[in-house]
């Protein structure tokens, strides 16, 4: 890690005081027209040879050009002025690559004379190194890991790295991104990759290709997906259930609930935290359905504060027999796995039907009633003009009827 420094310079005529910093001259004490310098030196502790130093220089009032030497620079660096004001200057030299480790002394001139001072520690290179993610760490299918390839070292060149493993979708290209975390090193090479979900476990190899297609290094990389009793582990499944085609997952029932063969049922499963994802590939599969079913993601707001839960249509297949079927999930990679029951009622027979056709006919036939009056349905039947003549009808049937019955007897 690089730390800033900030060194603090009263300047007043050709004096100066330093506060914080290692003074080279000492005024009298400021005076009018007195003002202060500061330096900052993001960088100072421990660089390594070829490594940048951030130097701000604040406060400076002279037109001058402003320059900082050091042994561990190769030449006097120029400070840019920036800044809206145009008196703070900055600049970024790197630490000469046959620079020995040791403490050496930061000068800035302004002006003609010494404005502020500072020290700078360099320790020994180190050999090229790449990493996958780190050291002896075991990565989880869909976790992001983090590659690096630091060549900092004399004679490096080139700026095309590549990492391949069978545990990538593709080849990674790593990069050098100078406002990022590793701006002091110009020779740091980093790439971002997420395992895939799916991912096996086991042991793979990362290579590290240069531009030539050559291989620079080699690491093995472990990856296992969490189970439970793991510390990482944080799945809590419950399901599967089960509610109607037109009901709601409230009412969902892990036992005891009935669908006729060939209707429909959802299927709905919960889960706290499912493995990065396994939202896109959680099924529910039974003897009973006609094809796996995929649960989604209930995005309701039925679903807001409780654990989250996935849900899907279920066809049952038709002509199936009555009976209590599975319906198994799993989840987690294989590591989890549910099984709930789904009681299936026979469809009708066609001798049933039958009879309940015959039923509703004879319901629905016009017949007379058992005194050999009208049907009262017929009666109803008629609407408006017509029932008055239906009626009409009946009671002179009727009245002759009586009449031949008394002439007779």
């Amino acid at each position: 890690m690089h730390w800033t420094r900030t060194a603090v310079v009263v300047v007043a005529g050709t004096g100066a005081v330093w506060a914080g910093g290692v003074p080279s001259a000492v005024a009298d004490g400021p005076g009018d027209g007195s003002h202060e310098v500061h330096l900052l030196v993001n960088g100072a502790f421990g660089n390594r040879p070829g490594e940048l130093i951030d130097i701000e220089v604040q406060g400076v009032r002279d037109r001058g050009a402003v320059t900082v030497t050091s042994p561990v620079f190769r030449h006097r660096v120029r400070l840019a002025p920036h800044g809206p004001d145009g008196r703070a200057h900055h600049a970024r030299p790197a630490v000469a690559m046959t620079v020995k480790p040791g403490t050496y002394p930061l000068t800035v001139h302004a002006g003609g004379r010494v404005v502020a001072e500072d020290r700078v520690e360099v320790r020994a290179p180190r050999p090229a190194e790449f990493r996958a993610g780190a050291p002896d760490d075991v990565l989880r299918p869909g976790e992001r890991l983090g590659l690096s390839f630091d060549d900092l070292r004399p004679g490096a060149t080139g700026d095309v790295f590549t990492a391949v493993s069978p545990a990538f979708r593709s080849k990674v290209r790593l990069t050098h991104d100078p406002a990022g975390s590793h701006w002091n090193n110009p020779r740091m090479f980093t790439a971002l990759v997420a395992l895939p979900p799916d991912v096996k476990d086991g042991t793979y190899k990362v290579t590290l290709t240069g531009a030539d297609g050559r291989r620079v290094q080699e690491l093995p990389l472990v990856v296992r997906a969490a189970r439970p009793g793991d510390g990482d582990y944080v799945g809590r499944v419950r399901g599967p259930a089960f509610f109607a085609a037109q009901g709601r997952p409230e009412a969902a029932r892990a036992h005891g609930h009935k669908v006729a063969a060939g209707g429909k049922v959802n299927v709905l499963w919960r889960d706290s935290s499912p493995d990065p994802g396994e939202e896109e590939r959680l099924t529910a599969t039974s003897p009973a359905f006609e094809r796996p079913v995929p649960l989604r993601r209930d995005a309701g707001k039925a679903g807001d504060g409780d654990v989250p839960r996935y849900y899907g249509p279920a066809r049952v297949r038709s002509g199936l027999a009555a009976g209590r079927y599975p319906v198994t999930v799993i989840s987690h990679h294989g590591r989890v796995k549910r099984t709930g029951h789904l009681v299936v009622t026979g469809a009708a027979t066609a001798s049933s039907a039958s009879t309940s056709a015959s039923s509703r006919s004879s319901r629905s036939s016009p017949a007379s009633s058992a005194s050999g009056g009208p049907d009262r349905t017929m009666l109803i039947a008629a609407g408006g003009a017509g029932l008055a003549a239906a009626t009409a009808a009946a009671v002179t049937t009727a009245t002759v009827m009586r009449r031949r019955a008394r002439r007779d007897g």
